[in-house]
């Protein structure tokens, strides 16, 4: 990551203060008990003035106990996390799932830790060639650095989608759509370079809002409407081409094999000329479109 794409001020996750909330769960029930008992004593007699002097002095400061006790609770679900400010100031995330307690005057805010998936939208790219095509993708992502996540950037999710776009823009230009002689690195024929780049590109560029990326691939590559016709053709003619290339040189070998074994087996004497009538013949047969037809030579080549 460069020092470029961090900000100056960023923000780093750390441990937060707090505690187990079922602790003080039971000090709150030992409480509720105790300002239960006061209660029904007091109303079960008639207790002196100092008795209930004494019990409201034990009353009240329970309540209100109570009540800060009660403003501190907080549950995490699993694959979740609480970031905890005071009066502003960042002062920690709590990751550990279950009923959480902290001091009631801090700041409670939610995040979900679990992994996102995100399909762009079909963008039109002009490719390394400047062809249109048209790409998406699907990635999926989570918030690995919470104070990032939370503190560094406006709305991460929103942030999320716009690098997406760049991303796939900026790896949609840096590659042809394809290679007819499969010598370079394109967005159809290799797809595992592709993913593996687009993915190193995203963690650089999520790497400010504290988010990661797990995996990414694209979901959908065409030319773009106006030349798909056109693209066809020239791919049509390409693989016309290759194919053709391909039977010729699978003809040359079966020339050159025949005319071998021939000659080591002495089966006929070919001067030049006769050779020169049988490649020619042989390269009609094994390259032709159409069945051959036979035909009975009775003459000679020379009359």
């Amino acid at each position: 990551m460069s020092e470029s794409h961090l900000p100056i001020n960023s923000s780093r996750e750390r441990a937060a203060a707090s505690m187990s909330g079922y602790l003080m769960l039971v000090v709150f029930l030992v409480l509720l008990a105790a300002i239960l008992f006061a209660v029904v004593s007091l109303a079960s007699g008639e207790p002196s003035p100092v008795a209930v002097l004494g019990s409201l002095a034990f009353i009240l400061p329970a309540i209100a106990c109570q009540v800060l006790i009660a403003s501190g609770f907080y549950m995490i679900q699993p694959n979740q996390a609480v970031a905890i400010t005071l009066f502003g100031s960042y002062r920690g995330t709590d990751r550990t799932a279950g009923l959480r307690w902290t001091w009631p005057w801090m700041a409670k805010r939610k995040i979900s830790v679990r992994a996102n998936n995100v399909v762009s939208e079909k963008l039109k790219v002009n490719d390394l060639r400047g062809n249109p095509i048209e790409i998406a993708t699907n990635v999926v992502w989570r918030v690995a650095d919470t104070a990032q996540a939370l503190y560094d950037v406006d709305d991460y999710r929103a942030f999320v989608n716009v690098q997406i776009e760049a991303a796939v823009r900026s790896i949609g230009s840096r590659y042809a759509y394809d290679d007819v002689e499969d010598a370079e690195i394109t967005l159809r024929g290799s797809h595992a370079e592709v993913n593996a780049e687009l993915r190193a590109e995203l963690i650089e560029r999520l790497h400010v809002a504290g988010l990661t990326v797990d995996e990414c691939g694209l979901t959908h590559l065409a030319y773009a409407p106006e030349i798909a016709g056109a693209m066809l053709r020239r791919q049509q003619a390409e693989a016309v081409i290759g194919a053709r290339r391909k039977l010729v040189e699978g003809a040359v070998s079966m020339v050159e094999m025949a005319l071998s074994q021939l000659s080591e087996k002495n089966v006929v004497e070919l001067d030049d000329e006769r050779r020169a009538a049988m490649v020619s013949n042989l390269m009609v047969v094994l390259c032709g479109e159409r069945d051959t037809q036979p035909v009975v030579n009775t003459g000679t080549l020379y009359q």
